[in-house]
């Protein structure tokens, strides 16, 4: 669905005035599916980058507007003063290569003839048909936009952040929202879910009025340059998103004996040849459970093609594929994200300087809406997530226990937030400014320390050398060819 993306985006052009007004009434007539109830999968755990939110946050699923405060969040005499949140997009639907892939899968199942019904039991007969009969009902426009569930997660996501830092979600702070985004619809559209969900909390039950100006939000900006930094990055380009050898040990792993161990059985499961199989059509059906349980509430009967050791095997074949492209395989994959980190910091450092000068902090709360692909290179240049050997095609069952699981790090809706605090009765000048980092609204330990709060100059101090000397041009740049001829 194009039309609250295409809204938002003509907001950026039109007055202030305009903007929310044509925010909230275009994203009310957005909605395809109204999702159900929560169902869950014993599978949920296992869907890496396309996991639910609550999966990730089971007290979300009985009350999903009520935030669950960390008791580590700092309280009393230190003062949230800014809040800088990098946000992925909430619930999508699938891209249209996935879906181009699954209906690949359907089509095989619906050519089955009775002789492809033995030998095998009844169930497996059973599932087969009923998986022949299942409606496929993903169409190529679909292609990764959001859906009606992705925008409540942003709602929801709005609200209780706004009920975990009233300090800074207050209705005057709203006008001084900073708001940037990738261009990508699905993470427009976030931005645009966002605010209807703070508009919700300031607003509760009533429509918006048409003196939309007394709320102040400047228009979002998209910038790709910050939120899809790997795109701009020509080293990775040319190193990792275009290298056929890059991803050698997601290949690997393809043809190694845990994944075709799963290719044997859910063959046996579906009764189709193995030949006509492949891991790439495994893990589509795989993901097609969860889109179904995710985006429309259902258990489809995808699900109950897996068991859960396929399931942790298709999830480290995810996993395989984050680390080598966008975490810790590669150097430049994490480096390439340098920019966004600086930006973050600049952002703390300006909110800083305007409190000790005794000034309101202009930009109290920035929200940047983005991707998987812009939060893991980030969280991986930090040092978060990093076990003591590297993800490889062969070391499966020692990973079993690995701090590398993307679908509870970054799962949609996913949430990497920098609160800094102001502390009134700090005993010295360093102690004054505190800083916090939450990943899914849970106070994460310092990668470096452990602790749950540092000091802001000490933190700042153990990033030294992203913050002065990883320079993004620099990082990107691809090392020159030395290259000889013969002078004529």
């Amino acid at each position: 669905m194009l039309c609250g993306a295409r809204a938002l985006l003509r907001a950026s052009v039109a007055p202030t005035a305009a903007l929310a007004a044509a925010l909230l009434s275009t994203l009310a007539r957005c909605s395809f599916l109204e999702p159900r109830d929560p169902v869950t999968s014993a599978l949920s755990p296992y869907f890496g980058t396309k996991t639910r939110y609550e999966d990730v946050n089971p007290g979300l699923l009985s009350d999903p507007e009520t935030p669950q405060r960390d008791p580590e969040l700092l309280e009393g005499s230190c003062t949230p003063v800014q809040l800088v949140a990098l946000i992925r997009h909430g619930t999508r639907y699938p891209t249209a290569k996935q879906i181009n892939k699954l209906r690949r899968l359907h089509g095989l199942l619906q050519a089955r003839g009775p002789e492809d019904d033995r030998p095998g039991s009844a169930q497996s007969r059973g599932l087969g048909a009923a998986l022949a009969d299942w409606p496929l009902w993903y169409a190529d426009w679909m292609d990764g936009q959001l859906v009606e569930k992705g925008r409540q997660d942003m709602r929801q996501l709005a609200l209780r952040l706004a009920s975990l830092f009233p300090a800074l979600f207050t209705r005057e702070n709203y006008g001084r929202l900073k708001l940037v985004t990738s261009s990508k619809h699905r993470c427009v559209d976030s931005g645009a879910a966002f605010l209807q969900g703070l508009w919700q909390h300031y607003y509760p039950g009533l429509s918006p009025p048409p003196d939309v100006a007394d709320m102040e939000c400047g228009p979002p900006r998209v910038n790709d340059k910050l939120m899809r930094f790997f795109d701009h990055c020509e080293k990775f380009l040319t190193e990792v998103e275009r290298n056929a050898t890059a991803l050698y040990h997601v290949e690997a792993f393809k043809t190694g004996p845990e994944m075709q161990n799963t290719l044997k059985k859910v063959a046996a499961t579906l009764q189709v040849s193995v030949n006509d199989l492949n891991a790439d059509l495994i893990q589509v059906a795989f993901f097609t459970c969860s889109f179904d349980l995710a985006i429309r509430g259902v258990k489809s009967p995808w699900c109950d093609v897996f068991d859960i050791d396929d399931a942790k095997v298709l999830e480290y074949l995810n996993d395989l594929k984050q680390y080598w492209k966008r975490s810790y395989g590669y150097t430049i994959n994490s480096r390439s994200s340098c920019t966004l980190f600086q930006d973050i910091f600049q952002h703390l450092d300006k909110a800083v300087e305007q409190k000790q000068r005794s000034q309101p902090v202009s930009s109290p709360v920035i929200l940047q809406f983005g991707h998987a692909e812009t939060l893991l290179p980030l969280l991986s240049l930090m040092g978060y997530f990093k076990d003591k050997e590297p993800l490889t095609a062969y070391n499966y069952k020692k990973q079993v226990h690995r701090k590398f699981r993307s679908g509870h790090i970054v799962p949609y809706a996913s949430n990497l937030i920098f609160v800094l605090y102001h502390c009134e009765n700090a005993k010295t000048p360093k102690e004054e400014f505190q800083v916090q980092i939450l990943l899914n609204e849970k106070v994460l330990p310092l990668a470096h320390s452990q602790e749950t709060v540092s000091s802001y100059e000490d933190l700042k101090n153990h990033y030294k050398d992203i913050l002065e000397s990883c320079h993004t041009t620099e990082e990107c740049k691809l090392p020159k060819v030395n290259s000889t001829y013969d002078e004529l």
